[in-house]
């Protein structure tokens, strides 16, 4: 089965992080880019974050740059997204997905999809 499955999400602090984790199952990652896209309640989706398949290319929002760090380990077919001084503005569902990754942003391709996993930030 071909799916992409996230992890690492959870309650924390204002200033507190977490790394979210982006696990192919299925298929190998090291071909695709693949972005992080985030969705809070009664928001539109948003492009957070994304990585080209060999490391070249990455993009960050506005809203996440300098705190927000995405990589990927291919020996382990995942991809990582490191969240630092989390926000409560932060607080959405994040999912990962393949894509096309430029510095301008990334674009859904190829169309596989995480289920998400949820961060909240409160204190």
């Amino acid at each position: 089965q071909v799916q992409l499955v996230e992890s690492g999400g959870g309650l924390v602090q204002p200033g507190g992080s977490l790394r979210l984790s982006c696990a192919a199952s299925g298929f190998t990652l090291d071909s695709y880019a693949i972005g992080w896209f985030r969705q809070a309640p009664g928001k539109e989706r948003e492009g957070v974050s994304c990585i080209s398949s060999n490391e070249r290319t990455t993009y960050y929002a506005d809203s996440v740059k300098g705190r927000f760090t995405i990589s990927r380990d291919n020996a382990k077919n995942t991809v990582y997204l490191q969240m630092n001084s989390l926000r409560p503005e932060d607080t959405a569902d994040y999912y990962c997905a393949t894509v096309r990754c430029t510095v301008l942003g990334a674009m859904v391709e190829f169309g596989y999809w995480g289920q998400g996993t949820q961060v909240t930030v409160s204190s």
